[in-house]
């Protein structure tokens, strides 16, 4: 899609019945002469994509050694700090989106974010306006802030770069004008920067542990515990999970030991995982499939069979032994 966007000529995109160009993988194999014999086994796909990257990279080096450098995340930082500013492509179904840009600061929820105001903006009026004010304009759609992440590899593009189509019909020295004015203005950087933070909608952090998994990565001295926990002895263990710094990390190295040898767990700590579990299973499902659920989607399958199906019929049978037990167990709890 990046290809495309940026030169055209390189790849042909076929359009699909509904009369749309389309990126799938079997068809743009297809429409470029590539062998594409078994799609969706695994090895295929990934034998076809690596033969259109070598289309590309045959048609356009420079195009591909451009995709190779944004791939570095220092890179891009690097990038969009020394330029004045870039042509932002985003994709939103299928379609490339340019927008011309300067990078107005670091997004202080994300180590990797870049904040980016589109120089599709009257940046005078933007400088005239009041913090509040600031912050209901930001809040439209689409918003005059565009965010990406270094890490990301993103298609962007110098502007001297930059094909007319790329601009909008923008005058390249009126853009270019803009993003120096706004480059220098700190100030006005960073009024923008806190209006739009202010303005944005809370992340909301899930109840559920394995809804978390992407909330940040350890720290070092957790990187040394993990180590030192997969070097231990079962019973050894416990007490390194106790010294972790990251809930996520405490739950699921709890979690490890109460599965594989819960004997060695404290009568309290095997406790808590196991109020943790049944909570999981008898909850509301907003996180993991609950017993409930599975029921009524066992059920509902069994429902629409043509004949008998004698897998879900013991599947069903010990769901219901498992709810009997849960239930039992958590009336222990209660007494």
């Amino acid at each position: 899609m990046a290809a495309d966007a940026v030169s055209p000529a390189q790849l042909v995109v076929p359009v699909n019945e509904e009369g749309r160009r389309t990126f799938r993988l079997q068809q743009l194999a297809t429409a470029n002469g590539v062998s594409h014999a078994r799609a969706h086994d695994a090895m295929s796909d990934v034998l076809a994509t690596l033969d259109l990257c070598r289309l590309i990279y045959q048609r356009s080096p420079e195009l591909w050694q451009r995709f190779v450098r944004f791939s570095n995340k220092a890179t891009v930082a690097d990038f969009v700090e020394a330029e004045d500013g870039v042509v932002l492509t985003e994709f939103f179904g299928g379609q490339a989106y340019h927008s011309p840009v300067v990078c107005i600061g670091s997004d202080p929820d994300q180590a990797n974010g870049r904040l980016c105001l589109s120089l599709n903006e009257d940046v005078g009026r933007l400088a005239a306006m009041s913090d509040p004010e600031l912050q209901v304009h930001l809040t439209q759609k689409p918003s005059p802030i565009r965010r990406f992440r270094i890490n990301a590899a993103p298609t962007l593009t110098a502007f001297f770069d930059a094909p007319e189509h790329m601009l909008e019909g923008g005058a390249i020295g009126d853009i270019e004008d803009w993003a120096r004015r706004v480059k220098a203005d700190i100030g006005l950087r960073t009024r923008l920067v806190a209006a739009y933070i202010a303005a944005r909608e809370p992340y909301a952090l899930s109840p559920h542990i394995e809804e978390r998994i992407y909330n940040g990565f350890p720290g070092p001295a957790d990187e040394a515990r993990i180590a030192a926990f997969h070097d231990a002895r079962w019973e050894d263990r416990f007490a390194i999970v106790q010294g972790m710094e990251d809930e996520r990390l405490r739950w699921f190295g709890l979690r490890l030991i109460y599965f594989e040898a819960r004997s060695v767990l404290p009568e309290p700590a095997r406790l808590e995982v196991e109020r943790y579990l049944t909570d999981q299973m008898t909850g509301d499902g907003s996180g993991c499939l609950t017993i409930d659920q599975a029921m009524a989607e066992t059920g509902r399958i069994l429902g629409e069979a043509v004949g008998p199906d004698d897998l879900l019929m013991h599947y069903r049978t010990y769901l219901q032994d498992r709810r009997a037990r849960l239930e039992a167990y958590r009336a222990k709890l209660v007494a």
